[in-house]
């Protein structure tokens, strides 16, 4: 049997260490995994107390529409629930968005890095990929307006940018979206979207209406924390939304799923809290990098990236060995960096000291 030829330069998405691995690996009880940008605080307490009645009607297929779920999420973000479309996690959406418009012949425009499951996705439809550098952890928009042409089908643009955790300002969204041709789709990512504070930041959903060729990603995995669960969305004009339907698996989010959903949206208590939580302790961590003359890039997500004067592996397999997961900066294409989950404060205080501690003895065994 043959397959794609693409697929054999390719690897399948890897995750970070798992908690059971990690524990096995180096005799741990306890593990605090700060990898994947899930929320360290857990997810509604009203989704917890109402599971057990989820689980009725499993025999059944799920509504493949979504409809109660959509209606709620149309009157919440002030759309028509028409213009709403569900995915296994967002990246789904990635997925049919890829299928739908890409395929041999055409290109898609993308910051790097960035969200590597646009890439990947695409590489599979065998799109001609152009990535453009970010600046200070910024997307470039000037040079990737330039990079669009004739066979451009897609721009990639993720705000707050994974793994920088970078935003993109409204006056510098405004003006991509105007000198972007109406042809080409512009997806707007905002998976940290409830994360952002930002006082400049773009309401890309109102933005929608005024631009047909836009479609703007969000998910319950993050904020919500509903990552187990798997339900992501999008929000484009109508036009665009039919254009990818076809695309999509007839019952591609589950009835568990998308009750689960519609209770997080009502728990305004625990997302509140939520992000309030993050924003403390994410600025506690970034003064321990100024106090220890540790660069990071501007966050408006649940993580940091930290800039380090080892090896992001070096102080990666360290903090393994302590019971903490992180992500090397070097498997994100940034070498000398971790990308680091902001957790409660307690884990923030405790991660810090290892920090301190592995970077002084580098230091004092560098003066020996």
């Amino acid at each position: 049997m043959k397959a794609k030829e693409i697929l054999k330069t390719m690897k399948p998405y890897k995750p970070g260490k798992q908690i059971e691995e990690v524990k096995k690996e180096y005799g741990l009880k306890e593990i605090v995994k700060l990898a994947s940008n899930e929320n360290p605080f857990g997810f509604s307490p009203q989704v917890k107390k109402e599971l057990p009645d989820l689980v009725a009607g499993l025999e059944k297929y799920p509504d493949g529409y979504a409809a109660e779920l959509r209606k709620k999420l149309g009157e919440k973000l002030n759309v028509d629930p028409a213009q709403l479309i569900f995915g296994n996690g967002s990246d789904e959406i990635v997925q049919i968005i890829c299928r739908t418009y890409l395929e041999q012949g055409t290109n898609t425009v993308m910051a790097t890095p960035t969200f590597p499951q646009y890439k990947h996705n695409a590489l599979i439809e065998g799109a001609e990929i152009r990535e453009v550098p970010v600046v200070d952890g910024y997307h470039d928009l000037d040079r990737m307006i330039n990079e669009i042409d004739e066979h451009t089908r897609v721009v990639w643009l993720c705000t707050p940018n994974n793994p920088t955790g970078s935003h993109i300002s409204q006056p510098d969204m405004e003006s991509f979206l105007e000198r972007c041709p109406d042809d080409v789709l512009v997806v707007v990512d905002e998976a940290y979207y409830e994360y952002m504070d930002a006082s400049d930041y773009y309401d890309a959903i109102s933005g929608v209406a005024n631009h047909p060729n836009l479609i703007v990603l969000r998910t319950f995995s993050k904020a919500y924390g509903l990552a187990g669960l798997r339900i992501g969305y999008g929000v484009a004009q109508t036009a665009v939304i039919h254009q990818l339907d076809p695309a999509r698996e007839p019952f591609n989010t589950s009835t568990i799923a998308q009750a689960a959903a519609m209770i997080a949206l009502d728990d305004h208590k625990f997302l509140n809290e939520s992000v309030a939580r993050n924003k403390s302790n994410r600025e506690m961590m970034m003064k321990f990098c100024d106090e220890h003359e540790l660069g990071y890039f501007d966050s408006q997500a649940n993580f940091l990236l930290i800039n380090l004067p080892v090896s992001g592996d070096a102080i990666f397999e360290h903090l393994l060995s302590k019971g903490f997961i992180v992500r090397s900066g070097e498997a994100l294409g940034i070498p000398n960096s971790i990308r680091l989950t902001i957790g409660s404060k307690e884990i923030m205080e405790q991660i810090q000291d290892e920090i301190g501690h592995f970077l002084s003895s580098k230091k004092t065994g560098a003066q020996k």
